[in-house]
């Protein structure tokens, strides 16, 4: 091969690294600007209807729970109010240990007295009994959860 070719490739296999490099230190530095603030009523969560009162959507006693990963098995959260569920600290179902789930990978909140669930831009999506939604779906008792290998049940 000529040199100026050896020089090209070269040139191009820098190139390559860098840009290789440069990707690293941006997911590192996504990370570590930590669990982003979710406003309680965000503009993309349907909103309560019209008739029904905030003591009809707590009476209704929704909650999740974890069945998977095994450290948190049995773990049970009641919706009272929105929680998000990623693996930021802030989270109200922390998944820290499993790396297919976003820093804030989803929101669900109690409306109008059915249970609500949202994907917030993760990754690698949240699934509703095996589906990948792509807008916010009403939930019922007895639907799994699916985010990253962690999967969570809908109890009433």
């Amino acid at each position: 091969m000529s040199d100026a070719v050896l020089g090209i490739l070269k040139i191009g296999w820098l190139a390559v690294l860098y840009l290789f490099i440069l990707r690293i230190v941006f997911v590192v530095a996504k990370e570590l600007k930590g669990t982003p603030l979710v406003a309680a009523d965000g503009p993309s969560m349907v909103k309560d209807s019209p008739g029904k009162s905030a003591s009809s959507t707590q009476s209704t006693r929704w909650s999740l729970m974890v069945h998977h990963p095994e450290a948190l098995r049995g773990t049970t959260v009641a919706m009272q109010q929105e929680i998000t569920i990623g693996r930021g600290g802030g989270c109200a179902i922390a998944l820290t240990n499993d790396t297919f789930v976003s820093t804030v990978h989803a929101r669900v909140a109690p409306r109008g007295g059915d249970l609500w669930i949202e994907d917030l831009g993760s990754t690698n999506g949240t699934y509703v009994n095996a589906a990948q939604i792509t807008e916010p779906r009403k939930l019922k008792r007895g639907d799994r959860i699916r985010i990253g290998s962690s999967e969570i049940e809908v109890t009433r």
